[in-house]
């Protein structure tokens, strides 16, 4: 299934999902976000499934949010904070958060194929996966803050279970970007890998050969005794609804776009 956002093809139990926005660096826009969501919810229903594995078509995984939502978010930011404050009918999660989530609560392992940028909401979709392959150009980053926000796409479910709480907040305060070999070492991803596209794919496939029951079995087992759950994605909602369109944060933006120093109030 090809989209103007994603390319999905499922074959011998295994899917894959390519961010299908090239000329973007697949930067997330509001399309992006609900057929993310809306391809995590069919392949939960896929039957015969046994391993997903997401990946970006073009320079790099996902460059993050599309700077032009941005601008369109201003325009409506009374109903976008309600919108950030509700979650989908069933869901823990909101319509941002959801995209980044439903890989995490797949049945079956997911594996991201990650190069070049991997920023922002980019990198909250990764840690969406299971086990994460980045090839050695790969650049990550906790983005949020040059917008003056905070990362609230699922990031307090997502990942405590993979680094330290103090390593983790002086990547969200600083927002800078991380070298592959430097992101491994901190866990936030598996192994670097020349052509991580192809290590996911042959890992998929040792996966993909063992008992089913018992590969679903291991992702639960893992996804419930460590850290990271639902608890908190109200929390980053109610957060980021309070900042969002505020003064401040307004002007972290705008000196971000301009490429100049920020002069908050």
């Amino acid at each position: 299934m090809i989209t103007d956002r994603l390319n999905v093809t499922v074959a011998n139990g295994i899917a894959e999902v390519a961010l299908n926005r090239p000329d973007k660096i697949n930067a997330m826009d509001e399309a992006m976000f609900d057929a993310l969501s809306n391809t995590g919810r069919d392949l939960a229903r896929h039957e015969g499934l046994r391993a997903v594995i997401l990946h970006g078509q073009g320079r790099g995984f996902c460059a993050g949010i599309d700077t032009s939502l941005l601008a369109q978010f201003a325009q409506r930011i009374g109903p976008l904070r309600d919108e950030i404050v509700t979650p989908l009918p069933g869901e823990a999660a909101n319509r941002f958060q959801h995209p980044c989530t439903v890989w995490a609560d797949l049945p079956v392992p997911v594996i991201a194929a990650l190069h070049g940028p991997v920023f922002g909401a980019g990198l909250q979709l990764a840690l969406g996966a299971d086990i994460r392959f980045a090839a050695p150009d790969t650049q990550l980053s906790i983005m949020e803050a040059k917008w003056g926000l905070i990362p609230d796409m699922g990031i307090t479910r997502l990942l405590p279970g993979v680094m330290r709480a103090d390593q983790a907040l002086e990547l969200m305060l600083t927002a800078r970007v991380l070298a592959a070999t430097e992101a491994a070492a901190l866990g936030l991803v598996t192994r670097l890998a020349d052509n991580p596209l192809d290590a996911a794919r042959t890992l998929a496939r040792v996966i993909a050969s063992r008992n089913p029951a018992a590969a679903c079995g291991m992702k639960s087992l893992v996804r419930a005794a460590w850290p990271g759950d639902d608890t908190h994605l109200a929390l980053e909602a109610r957060l980021q609804a309070a900042i969002i369109g505020s003064p401040n944060q307004i002007e972290a933006a705008a000196a971000t776009l301009q490429n100049r120093a920020p002069r908050f109030g």
